[in-house]
């Protein structure tokens, strides 16, 4: 599979992801978004870019929970999965990783 972005074609797997992480950048997550019904606001970009370096940093995507401290400490404030899911209906790890641009988790998610 494939998408279109800015007249280049960006290989995707069977569900959704990129086959290379290297082809994301910030147009390739709003196509991918914009694919999953989401408009991107700053704490979407928030996420994504957490998602991009803790896989960068560890090769896995956090849970939720790690998710969920790690956003509350950047943006002051408690949040919990409900506000993670309000972002990222689809699981905040695996849809914000797809938008993020990084491997499938094959964890099963939430905490």
């Amino acid at each position: 599979m494939a998408i279109e972005v800015d007249g280049n074609s960006v290989e995707t797997t069977a569900n959704g992801y990129l086959v290379n992480m290297e082809d994301w950048n910030e147009d390739v997550a709003k196509v991918i978004a914009k694919e999953e019904n989401i408009e991107l606001g700053d704490k979407h970009w928030d996420l994504i870019k957490f998602l991009r370096a803790e896989y960068t940093a560890n090769q896995s995507t956090p849970n939720t929970r790690n998710i969920c401290k790690a956003m509350g400490a950047q943006w002051g404030e408690k949040v919990s999965q409900k506000d993670l899911y309000a972002l990222f209906p689809g699981d905040p790890s695996k849809q914000g990783g797809r938008i993020a641009g990084v491997p499938e988790s094959r964890r099963k998610g939430g905490y």
